[in-house]
Formats: C-alpha cells, structure tokens, sequence
C-alpha cells in the first residue's frame, strides 16, 4: 500500500509498505478525522451477466450477502463444479479447460461474457483480467476472493462506514469524515493517464529504475511531494525483490487515486445501469472497451 495526506500546498506521500489487515487499515485511516479515500487494485463488481436474475439491488447489497456464504469462493478444481454460486475457477491448470468453457458453465455465452466492460481492452490500455478467472499471470480472481471474503463482506454486513463509487455515488460526493469510500484502481490505466510508457517489463527492476525521474516529474505535476524513501526507491526501481512490481503498482494505482481527487482526471462512469449498479468502473477511465 502507499499512502498519502492532503495538505495546504498538495500532498505528501510515503513509500509502499505492506498493508496489514485491511480492515484495521481502513479504520486507522477514518480515524485520522479527514475524509479518506482507498484506491483498491482489484475488482469492485461483476459481470453483467452474472448479475441478471439476481435479487439484490446492486453489488454492495450482493457483496454484504456474501458473509454468509462461504462456499462461494470455493474454487471450482473443474467445470462441472462451477456454477452461479461457485464461479471461481480454475483451482488448478487443467489441459484443454479455456475462459469460453468457463463462461459457457456459466450461462454467459462466449469468453467475453466473463469480462465487465471495464475489464475489456480499449484504445488506451490492453485488456485487464476477468473476476471469477484465478489462474495465471493475467488474474484478479485470487485478489477478488481475498478482498471480498476476508476483508469487504465482513465489513459491509458488519456496518463497516465504506462506501463503494461508483455504486453509490460519485466519489467527491461521497467523501466524508467518519467513511471510506472504496474505489477500483487499474495501475495500467493510471500509468497512461499520469502519461508514462514503461520501458520494458515492469516485472524487471531496471525498467522500474529507467522510468523513476519521469514518475517523479509526474508526481511534481499531481502536487505530490514524495517522502524521502519514497524518492529513492522510485530511483532504484522499487527494489530487487519479487514484491518491486507491487509497490511501483500501488504508487501509480495512489496517483491515479488524487488525480481524480484532485480533477486532473474526471469522476467518469458511463451512463449504463448495468455499469452503475453491478460491473463497476475503473476509477479515472474515459475510454469505452473497443468492442463495445
């Protein structure tokens, strides 16, 4: 996680820690007396699809339900396990199995009917994973059961003070002392909206390294003052370990947050039901998915 504090003259951030429990987190963050505001890099709603028939109202509604049922982030080990109440899959690779089989047990049709339409490539960015996949590089399904089972459920049937943008809102109307609103972040849409090309593989530190002093200036350009470890490790590339990747993705997923916060990049959501109530939206997204 990477946290930054609103002052008089913009913000000042700190370098990428591990976040701990997120519920004490959150807590911590509401206690400070300011609104606060946490930009999440995992999916924040479902498929379109998925959502028809249901009876809840929308996705925060269907999100507090899930307290109660466990089952559902069972992963499915193979297809005829997977169904509406079990839809992550796969628990392991499995030769042959393929997102269109995935999608078909289902009831959503082709591979895409897996995908919300935040999740689909646009002109700006390639395509990003869909909710109930869980295998692979390319997967949020892993940290959706994480977040969902152990940290938002919980906390939303428990009368947690979250708020979910944009199902129930936008976010600067949302923003308020005593909550948090929760928003979706996509580190690969907030690195074209800071206007950053990655040289290379950001898997690979002196990628991360080559692009420091331009993430820097992009940070001057946010009114971000960065602390001094944070600095450094933007210039090392965020270190040699595995977790370097996430903490230069939880710095960018951070300024794509106070961009929006701070109007360089509107509070957009389109103007689809199915989006507002259910798929959800990446916070800062202007572009609609190529394919419609």
């Amino acid at each position: 996680m990477s946290i930054a504090r609103r002052g008089p003259r913009g913000w000042r951030a700190e370098a990428p820690v591990l976040a701990g429990d997120p519920a004490a987190l959150a807590a911590a963050l509401i206690a400070e007396g300011g609104p606060a505001a946490l930009g999440l890099d995992l999916p924040l709603g479902v498929p379109r699809g998925f959502a028809e028939g249901r009876m809840e109202a929308g996705f925060p509604e269907f999100l507090r339900g899930l307290a109660g049922r466990p089952g559902f982030f069972e992963v499915a080990a193979t297809l005829d396990q997977v169904s509406r109440e079990r839809p992550f899959y796969p628990a392991r690779g499995v030769k042959g199995m393929t997102r269109a089989a995935h999608a078909a047990a289902l009831g959503l049709g082709e591979s895409r009917g897996l995908s919300r339409r935040c999740d689909r490539a646009t002109a700006e960015r390639p395509a990003g994973a869909p909710v109930f996949w869980t295998l692979g590089a390319n997967q949020s399904g892993k940290a959706a059961i994480a977040a969902w089972r152990d940290w938002l459920a919980p906390g939303l049937a428990g009368g947690a003070p979250y708020a979910l943008w944009p199902f129930e809102g936008g976010v600067h109307a949302l923003l308020a002392r005593g909550r948090a609103v929760l928003a979706e972040v996509y580190p690969a849409e907030a690195l074209r909206h800071l206007g950053l090309v990655m040289p290379g593989s950001k898997r690979v530190q002196r990628d991360r390294a080559a692009l420091g002093e331009a993430l820097l200036d992009a940070m001057a350009e946010r009114r971000v003052a960065p602390s001094p470890a944070l600095r450094a490790m933007a210039r090392d590339g965020f270190g040699a370990d595995a977790a370097g990747e996430d903490r230069f993705d939880s710095v960018i997923g951070l300024l794509g947050l106070i961009g929006v916060l701070d109007g360089a990049r509107p509070d957009f959501v389109p103007e689809d039901p199915a989006i507002r109530l259910w798929e959800g939206w990446v916070l800062g997204q202007t572009a609609m998915p190529r394919d419609g």
